[in-house]
């Protein structure tokens, strides 16, 4: 028998004045990462860790999502078993004007783009 939660589940996620622009770009350096930002901004919403579609792994993923959000680009939250998704673009752009949306954009432009 599982034993009872006594509290809900939370993620830490870090201040966005202790996020540097090198953590921040370096974090959406990767081809994997810029999906699930492209994703998370064409949504509109927030999504689901197992509903992104990218060629890797489910482990290999959450990797993705650590840095993600060790980079303060994601806020993850739960919702009962289901771990969520959310861009923290206002939050991000305040701390450094124009960029988010400036790499939302060519992330978009770049998967739209024929190789």
């Amino acid at each position: 028998m599982a034993r009872p939660r006594s509290s809900a589940r939370t993620v830490d996620h870090p201040d966005v004045a202790d996020v540097s622009l090198q953590q921040f770009l370096e974090a959406l350096v990767d081809p994997v990462r810029r999906t699930v930002v492209s994703q998370l901004a064409r949504a509109g919403k927030d999504i689901s860790c197992g509903t992104f579609d990218v060629p890797v792994s489910l482990s290999t993923l959450t990797h993705h999502f650590n840095v993600l959000r060790e980079a303060g680009v994601i806020r993850q939250y739960y919702v009962g078993t289901t771990k969520m998704n959310a861009l923290r673009m206002e939050e991000m752009e305040e701390r450094f004007p124009g960029l988010f949306p400036a790499l939302v954009a060519a992330a978009r432009d770049a998967a739209e783009s024929p190789l």
